[in-house]
C-alpha cells in the first residue's frame, strides 16, 4: 500500500471514530449501520470462513457429545482446563465410560453416568468403548434377540468392553464372558448407536 493509501485509510478510521464519539454511526449508502473492520495491511478479508459447528469438538472435530473410557485407575477432574484449577472429583475405575461434552487444547470436559465430572487431560482417556450396566441383573444373551438364551447376567455397576453395537443391542465382554445386551440397560452408548 502506498503512503497515500495509508493516509486515506487512517483518515477514514479517524472519521469513523469521530462520528462514533459524537453519537453518529457510520452508515452505508442504503442506510444500514456500517461496522468498521480491522484488516492487516495487505490482507484481504475472508468472508468464506464457516462458523464452527457446535456439535463437533473445537480441537479434534469429533462429534460432541461422545463416549470414551478412563485409561487409568485414577483421573483428576478439575474445575477448569488446566493444572492450576482445583480438583473437584477423582475417577477411580479404569475402563469407566465417560461422556466428553467439550474440548479445550489438551483438556476434555467429561461426565460420568451420574453427571459428575470436570476437565480431564486427554492422556487419561481412551477411545476403547465400555458400557456401565444400569439395570439390576441385566441379561446378556447369545444373540441380539429378546428370546435368545441367556448367556449370563450382570449386576448394576458392572463395566464391560463394548465389542459391537447394532440398533438396540450391544455385544460386550464382561470378565471373559461375551453376550448381547439391550443398549437401554447400559450407560456409555446411544440407544440406536452402531459400533462395528
Amino acid at each position: 500500500m502506498t503512503g497515500t493509501g495509508w493516509a486515506a485509510l487512517a483518515a477514514a478510521a479517524l472519521l469513523a471514530f469521530a462520528m462514533q464519539a459524537r453519537g453518529d454511526e457510520p452508515k452505508s449508502p442504503g442506510g444500514v449501520k456500517a461496522m468498521p473492520v480491522a484488516v492487516a495491511p495487505g490482507a484481504v478479508p475472508d468472508a468464506t470462513v464457516p462458523p464452527r459447528d457446535p456439535s463437533r469438538g473445537s480441537v479434534t472435530t469429533l462429534p460432541l457429545p461422545r463416549y470414551v473410557s478412563l485409561k487409568t485407575n485414577e483421573g483428576n477432574a478439575r474445575r477448569g482446563p488446566g493444572l492450576t484449577h482445583r480438583i473437584d472429583w477423582v475417577f477411580t475405575r479404569a475402563g469407566m465410560p465417560l461422556r466428553i461434552t467439550a474440548e479445550f487444547e489438551h483438556w476434555r470436559r467429561v461426565e460420568d453416568a451420574e453427571g459428575v465430572g470436570g476437565w480431564v487431560h486427554y492422556s487419561l482417556l481412551s477411545g476403547v468403548r465400555t458400557g456401565l450396566v444400569m439395570l439390576d441383573m441385566a441379561e446378556f444373551r447369545t444373540l441380539p434377540d429378546p428370546d435368545a438364551p441367556v448367556a449370563f447376567q450382570a449386576e448394576v455397576g458392572v463395566i464391560g468392553r463394548i465389542l459391537r453395537c447394532d440398533p438396540g443391542w450391544c455385544r460386550m465382554s464382561v470378565d471373559g464372558q461375551r453376550g448381547w445386551v439391550q443398549s437401554g440397560a447400559l450407560w456409555g452408548v446411544g440407544t440406536d448407536e452402531v459400533i462395528e
